[in-house]
């Protein structure tokens, strides 16, 4: 091609590279480097035609015209200024460094030497190693699309079924997925993979990052690489991997088409979103974009101490949110992912983060405040991870209202409660507010019980199999000695650790899966599966397989336990079926005696969870917590150290079925009496083959199992 000798005079706004049918017009923050260039490639991306001085900067933003440019240039920026890391400046005109407004990246970062942005030799000097011929370049992007009638799905909250899952890994094994497509957006839309999840019954899917990734170079070298994608470098970009690369495709109009078709099925799609860091990692990671373009800007350097970075996310840097223009690119990138490629909401990793001002979380912040306000954002799902290992990271209940949060104490405490045995102490008041909806945490503010996002089992830590199969993690394989991921011990003893022919461990094993997953599907507030536990999916004790992009974390679904997804499936359509088992609004009970029982400090029975609808009389409170007797529960049964079976009785709203849910994690058969009325046994958890039937007074529920009867009218 060829290109002009100079860039014109072009506009500050919108930032990143816009086609207007002439040219392109160019626009970077960068308020304190000394100039910019615009570096224009062959379209491979890996021969450096023209290097062309930004003529304006305004405001911070560098901006310039290319007339004749079109759709399809390859691009980057090289940024001059001091190199002087003490200051917090680490500007480096040697790199060539990508537009932070990406739409599509060109290049991967394989660990090369000439991305270090300072000399090896001499660190406080500039790298005089130019790295054109490697680095990750922009490619100008203008791809209309044909929606013709997609909706977005707006599943209620009080409805939404989330499911977790890796586009790779969920059809890099699928036998109906044609091979071509497997691992990519496409297989994903594949008519297999689209008729399971519709039948499964879940109403919306969290995927796991596919922003564009950059691994980081220690994985590279062990043969490795960042498999989860929390590592991100480009916002706007799709991670390319997960293309198909079909002639006539592309990766942007691949998952425009995988968004469509769930759409279609009424799958709602959530993105989890890493803003918090990037993937240029610590001091010592390599220069790709933001470091080069305004480190001081883009990053929260520590006090007294600009040459580091602060690292309360454990990846190396944080993005410092406070800074106006860092919040800007974050709303920009939120606001393409909705209005061009169609998204749900959002997962927000480590999200305590992003609403910092100077240190401390703010409740206040202006990353709240701008979502809150914004005209496309305030409609959407927004779910975070409420915890980060900066000061005072831990944020569980602390997000406004609108936001929903993944609830890491349910998982713990209904973990104890089928795992640790008759000899645990202090778990049932815990599981009851935890089934509750975790009301001690999130019934503040007018937020409601869908703000709990209860799981069992997520991408990190063991996979639901692994939970009833493991005592201790297993992760050798990621090249850390066994020291990484959470250590995941729940003290408990089935016989045998691991893989094993024994048939009554397997059959203990698969007895408490289901009772798990029953739990989780009965309980108040917004269940969360990990695709592939509804299949019995093992990472053979790997609870921290962020770096295994192989068949430790690819479903297998071959081999898959695929009557424990019809058993799943027939939950989740329970769940649908009985308003009582998915209440909108709080509990307002008798709980008189859980709260002269005190309590612990995570929420054991001294704030037991209490809602009542308007239209409950007062003489019928919407839920009971019931003994085996069939009695209410007093303080000294709350406190029975040995009690692990409880029984409790759920009205619905207006003229909906009351709902009965009978747990017992003793060991042994319990026999529950049933409040008075005409009850039918839905689902039995230990036994799951037995037909619905008529229950007469009594019901006795299976060691580790969970017994649902429904109001028969």
């Amino acid at each position: 091609m060829t290109v002009p000798d100079t860039l014109t005079p072009g506009a500050p706004y919108p930032l990143g590279a816009r086609w207007d049918g002439h040219g392109v017009n160019f626009a970077l923050v960068a308020p304190r480097a000394e100039s910019v260039e615009l570096c224009v490639f062959d379209p491979d991306g890996r021969r450096e035609l023209a290097r062309l001085p930004m003529p304006d900067c305004e405001h911070g933003v560098w901006h310039g015209y290319l007339a004749g440019a079109a759709p399809g240039l390859v691009y980057g920026y090289r940024v001059a200024g001091p190199h002087a890391p003490d200051q917090g400046l680490r500007f480096n005109a040697n790199k060539v460094l990508l537009d932070p407004y990406a739409r599509l990246v060109v290049g991967r970062y394989r660990a090369q030497a000439e991305f270090d942005g300072r000399d090896a030799a001499e660190p406080g000097r500039a790298d005089p190693a130019d790295n054109a011929a490697v680095a990750l370049k922009a490619r100008v992007v203008h791809e209309p699309y044909d929606w013709d009638n997609d909706a977005p799905p707006r599943v209620p909250l009080a409805d939404t079924v989330l499911y977790e899952l890796h586009v790779k890994g969920l059809t890099q094994l699928h036998p109906d997925v044609p091979p071509a497509l497997r691992g990519s957006y496409a297989g994903v839309t594949s008519p297999a993979m689209l008729d399971y999840l519709q039948a499964l019954g879940i109403t919306t899917v969290s995927l796991l990052p596919v922003h564009h990734r950059a691994d980081e170079a220690r994985l590279q070298h062990l043969g490795l690489s960042n498999y989860w994608g929390y590592s991100t470098i480009g916002f706007f970009a799709p991670e390319t991997r997960y293309a198909s690369g079909h002639a006539g495709t592309t990766p942007i109009g691949e998952f425009r088409d995988m968004v469509k078709a769930l759409h279609a099925r009424g799958i709602e799609v959530v993105l989890d979103v890493v803003y918090n860091h990037t993937a240029e990692t610590d001091e010592d990671g390599p220069t790709l974009s933001f470091r080069g373009i305004d480190n001081a800007l883009y990053y929260r350097l520590r006090a007294g101490d600009p040459a580091r970075y602060e690292n309360w996310t454990g990846c190396g840097n944080c993005l410092d949110l406070s800074e106006p223009r860092v919040l800007q690119l974050v709303m920009d990138s939120l606001r393409y992912w909705v209005e061009e490629m169609h998204v749900d909401g959002f997962r927000f990793d480590l999200a305590p983060i992003l609403a910092r001002g100077a240190r401390d979380f703010d409740a206040g912040s202006a990353f709240f405040a701008a979502l809150r306000q914004d005209p496309v954002l305030a409609r959407v799902k927004l779910i975070a991870e409420p915890w980060d290992i900066g000061p005072d990271g831990y944020r569980l209940g602390d997000f406004p209202a609108g936001w929903l949060e993944w609830n890491d104490r349910y998982r713990d405490t209904m973990r104890d409660f089928w795992l640790r045995g008759d000899d645990s102490a202090g778990t049932l008041g815990a599981f009851a507010m935890r089934f509750a909806a975790s009301s001690d945490r999130f019934r503040h503010g007018g937020r409601q019980p869908a703000a709990s996002v209860n799981f069992i089992a997520a991408h990190d830590g063991f996979t639901l199999r692994d939970v009833v199969s493991y005592d201790h993690k297993h992760n050798d394989a990621n090249g850390e000695h066994n020291r990484d991921g959470h250590s995941d011990n729940h003290s408990w003893n089935c016989g045998v650790e691991g893989p094993t022919d024994d048939a009554s461990v397997l059959a203990l094993r698969a007895r408490l899966q289901r009772a798990l997953l029953a739990t989780l599907l009965f309980s108040q507030g917004t269940p969360m599966l990990l695709a592939g536990d509804e299949i019995g999916h093992s990472q053979l004790g790997n609870n921290n397989g962020y770096c295994q992009d192989n068949a430790t974390c690819w479903l297998d679904w071959a081999r898959g336990e695929h009557a424990l997804a019809d058993y799943t499936r027939r939950l989740i359509a329970l769940r649908k079926r009985y308003a009582a088992l998915r209440h909108a609004r709080w509990y307002e009970g008798d709980t008189r005696g859980a709260e002269r029982a005190g309590g612990q400090p995570d929420g054991q029975p001294r704030n037991q969870p209490h809602n009542q609808p308007d239209d409950q009389p007062d003489n019928q409170p919407d839920i009971a917590w019931l003994t085996p007797e069939g009695t209410p529960m007093t303080a000294a049964d709350w406190e029975d150290r040995a009690r692990r079976a409880i029984g409790i009785r759920v009205a619905g709203p207006a003229d909906a079925h009351a709902c009965v849910l009978l747990f017992n994690a003793h060991a042994h058969d319990v026999v529950f009496a049933l409040p008075p009325g005409a009850w039918r046994v839905m689902l039995d958890s230990a036994e799951p083959d037995t037909r619905e039937h008529d229950a007469a007074g009594t019901a006795t529920v299976p060691a580790r199992g969970v017994v649902l009867a429904v109001e028969a009218r």
